[in-house]
């Protein structure tokens, strides 16, 4: 049986990079390491650290309903662990329960926002920092010929 950590934050995205990777013939015990969206710092006024925890909780149980019968048509499992902490820290610890497990980082990249790396020695991607200025810089010089 092969063990693969997925890291994931939607549920479609992940869908799309993980089934082409499903081999016909072999089981394959699917680890969905679900990082739920981070709370801005202002709703900690309003809401507790076990009300935080319960609703990352029923975030990462309506990923995986979604995500769940797409896996395991073929006879895969699933097993769900919500990040809590240090993503690096948490995929060495799954690397070391599951022995030879690969890692797949399926998280939705976005605009304008570097995602922290899954793994110690996976390369970082600054060009999507650039992403939104250089685009704006274009936008503004168009806006400025097209007055002119």
């Amino acid at each position: 049986m092969e063990n693969i950590i997925v890291v994931l934050d939607d549920a479609t995205h992940a869908l799309n990079q993980v089934l082409p990777m499903r081999k016909e013939g072999v089981k394959t015990h699917w680890i969905l390491l679900a990082c739920p969206p981070r709370l801005t710092r202002h709703i900690s006024r309003w809401v507790n650290q076990g009300s935080r925890n319960a609703w990352r909780k029923r975030w990462a149980q309506d990923l995986l309903a979604q995500v769940q019968p797409g896996l395991t048509q073929a006879g895969d499992t699933c097993e769900l662990r919500v990040l809590t902490g240090n993503l690096v820290e948490m995929t060495e610890a799954l690397q070391k329960e599951f022995a030879l497990a690969r890692v797949l980082d399926a998280r939705r990249p976005k605009v304008g926002h570097n995602l922290e790396p899954a793994t110690a020695n996976q390369p970082v991607n600054l060009a999507g920092a650039w992403a939104v200025p250089g685009g704006t810089a274009a936008l503004g010089a168009m806006i400025i010929l097209a007055t002119e």
